[in-house]
């Protein structure tokens, strides 16, 4: 009993992560995604990022502040979630990598997202009242 302990505190030192291999990590994820990804998957990233960032700056403000018009409040989230929801197909389906959707174009992917948005801000502005 006695070695298998030592052989699994040895493992479990292995498997920690240092601030200095973790700083690599993320320099090389970086690196990786800047130099193989393409431009327009790089700007559907940026909006996704804008929708979270968008959707929790509301949900913050709702913990602050209350939720006194609680329409307003869902119509809004419901809102960032489903452009984000959107967008990350768009971002599935334009991906070159991806060959699950081969027979639609970017073009077709970008349509079907400009529609759908539409029609959800649509059901947004008619859930205000």
């Amino acid at each position: 009993m006695g070695s298998s302990k030592g052989s699994t505190s040895s493992s479990a030192k292995n498997v920690e992560a240092t601030p200095a291999s973790s700083e690599a990590s993320a320099q090389k994820l970086w690196d990786s995604y800047t130099s193989s990804t393409p431009q327009n998957l790089k700007i559907i990233d940026s909006y996704l990022a804008f929708i979270m960032a968008s959707g929790i700056i509301q949900f913050i403000y709702v913990l602050v502040v209350g939720t006194f018009p609680y329409n307003a409040f869902l119509s809004g989230f419901i809102s960032t979630v489903g452009s984000f929801v959107l967008a990350a197909n768009l971002r599935i389906q334009t991906n070159p990598a991806n060959t699950d959707f081969g027979s639609i174009s970017p073009v077709r992917a970008f349509a079907d997202f400009v529609f759908c948005n539409i029609v959800l801000q649509f059901m947004v502005v008619n859930f205000l009242g």
